[in-house]
């Protein structure tokens, strides 16, 4: 998303919004976004979390494993 950022002196702007006192006569920084119907949505992903479907693991699959296995 684009976007400008500049900082100025708060009497340039007098004219154009109305500045709270603790704004006016000091240096503001201005940030200029676009709109909030001008900027593209990003698309809806759905994200399924979870494991993913299959036959169940057997028992022996949570057994730790032989040392032998472990040296390799």
């Amino acid at each position: 998303m684009e976007y400008l950022r500049q900082t100025l002196g708060s009497a340039l702007l007098s004219d154009i919004f109305d500045l709270p006192q603790s704004l006016q006569d000091k240096k503001v920084e201005v940030i200029i976004l676009p709109a909030e119907g001008d900027i593209p949505q990003k698309p809806n992903y759905k994200v399924q979390l979870g494991f993913l479907s299959g036959p169940p693991l057997p028992d022996s699959f949570f057994d730790p494993l032989p040392e032998e296995d472990l040296q390799v």
